[in-house]
């Protein structure tokens, strides 16, 4: 679906606010370098938060932090008007977490390659957490080890979500996106030929274009 049909689909439903704040949620390895191809080359005047993971990317590690619900209380400290969340994979089941937590601030979710807190299995991926906790052996091991199961209230989130997909990611294959559609009442699935799981970053000439659209849903 392009954004001309998306806008179409919203039309004569109410709209959230445009956001005056992007805060740009990172994965697993919490570079918080990620989206900074696409963030430079968006339009949108929104003031940028680029977020870390404590322990993950050089952020000192917290001791307070044991899981998923705790950076998402993070995120959802940082929101204090409207705010467009923007995420890669592991980040995308945190920004979930925090538009549940903060609906009536989070005004969109851009989701890369995210598992969306649902049981990957069904849909052909690879288990990408052994060798990730061999490469990574000093990381904390309940990032690895979440399990988070968001679908009964993934029909709940009633913002704008724009999904985005490389239709040759074996972590996140394009099959966990459209089940995602299925789930999320507004949202919408573009997939990028070539694309891996880091299609956030590699494909940011396109990916900026659609988002500064999208913003104005």
């Amino acid at each position: 679906m392009t954004i001309g049909e998306t806008l179409g689909k919203y039309r004569g439903v109410a709209m959230h606010a445009e956001p005056d704040t992007l805060i740009f949620l990172p994965g697993a390895l919490g570079n918080t370098q990620f989206w900074a191809p696409v963030s430079d080359r968006l339009a949108c005047q929104a003031r940028r938060v680029h977020m870390g993971w404590p322990g993950f990317g050089g952020v000192p590690a917290d001791p307070a932090v044991r899981g998923l619900g705790d950076l998402a209380a993070r995120v959802v400290d940082e929101i204090d008007s409207p705010t467009a969340l923007v995420a890669q994979s592991m980040g995308g089941v945190i920004a979930m977490l925090a538009a549940l937590e903060k609906p009536e601030q989070v005004t969109h979710l851009v989701l890369a390659a995210t598992s969306g807190g649902m049981d990957m299995s069904r849909c052909g991926a690879e288990d990408w957490r052994p060798s990730f906790i061999e490469a990574n052996p000093s990381l904390p091991r309940w990032f690895s080890d979440s399990n988070e199961d968001l679908t009964p209230k993934l029909p709940s989130i009633r913002i704008p979500v724009l999904l985005l997909w490389g239709d040759a990611d074996p972590i996140s294959p394009v099959l966990v996106g459209r089940r995602l559609v299925s789930l999320l009442p507004r949202s919408t699935l573009h997939v990028f030929a070539g694309g891996d799981h880091d299609v956030g970053n590699t494909f940011a000439d396109e990916i900026a274009p659609l988002i500064d659209q999208f913003l104005v849903l």
